[in-house]
């Protein structure tokens, strides 16, 4: 199967919303990095501090303390086979659990902002002529220990609130078992031709490997493009509004 081709640290030089034509995927076999669309103006978010204490950039929520992230989205697909567990909306949204309308950029300038350290270890290393390596970029057993999050999905259902993990709503088309839930890699994305490229492709979390998305998932098959679909009984209608959470991964 395929495997799919850091940030800014500063809150100023970020780059603007997805084109339509998403970059960022790449096979295992060696092909040139996507050249970037046409030039785009810098996205200067502001961070605003809301009265609980929170902080906010766009629609993108955060708590300094408890290190956790929210931001909305919608349950984009009910049946097909998934290779993100959430993207942009004018994104591959053909191919996604969940889409989003918020900024990539500021979503990763929160986990900035909290001290996330991105973690490169499910990246493919680039060659000096610009193709994708069957080899993945090294990283630091600090950073791994800290780019290791959990994701949750927040909805409503009847009435009620809840809240489990995004893991529960999918499952595995040969064994039909529930994803396992094992913790998401913090990655950062990369930055190409000066542009942020999650910003561009839209990829902001991805189940089949992906240089573009900001997180990746580590466990089984995560290189295989044809094994994951939305849980059957589980997942509500397309267009449900959810809640995305994001927090360091804890081990039961």
């Amino acid at each position: 199967m395929f495997r799919r081709p850091l940030l800014l640290v500063s809150t100023c030089w970020c780059l603007a919303a997805p084109a339509d034509e998403p970059v960022g995927r790449a096979p295992v076999e060696p092909q040139t990095l996507p050249a970037p669309d046409q030039p785009v103006e810098p996205v200067r978010p502001s961070v605003e501090r809301l009265d609980d204490g929170r902080m906010r950039i766009g629609k993108v929520v955060f708590e300094p303390k408890s290190r956790e992230i929210r931001f909305p989205a919608v349950v984009n697909m009910t049946e097909g086979l998934l290779e993100f567990l959430v993207v942009h909306e004018k994104g591959k949204i053909h191919e996604a659990l969940f889409a989003t309308d918020i900024s990539p950029t500021h979503l990763n300038l929160a986990f900035k902002l909290l001290r996330y350290p991105a973690s490169r270890e499910l990246y493919s290393k680039v060659n000096e002529d610009g193709t994708l390596s069957s080899e993945f970029e090294e990283a630091s057993p600090e950073e791994k220990a800290g780019a290791r999050i959990r994701i949750e999905v927040e909805y409503t259902d009847g009435g009620a609130s809840r809240k489990l993990p995004v893991n529960a709503w999918i499952n595995h088309a040969a064994t039909e078992r529930t994803m396992p839930a094992v913790p998401w890699i913090y990655g950062g994305s990369f930055v190409y031709n000066g542009k942020f490229v999650a910003e561009s492709s839209g990829d902001v979390a991805a189940i089949f490997l992906s240089n573009a998305a900001i997180i990746n998932f580590s466990g089984e098959d995560n290189e295989n493009d044809e094994v994951w679909l939305p849980h059957p009984t589980r997942v509500p209608a397309e267009g449900t509004k959810v809640t995305l959470v994001i927090a360091p991964f804890e081990e039961k």
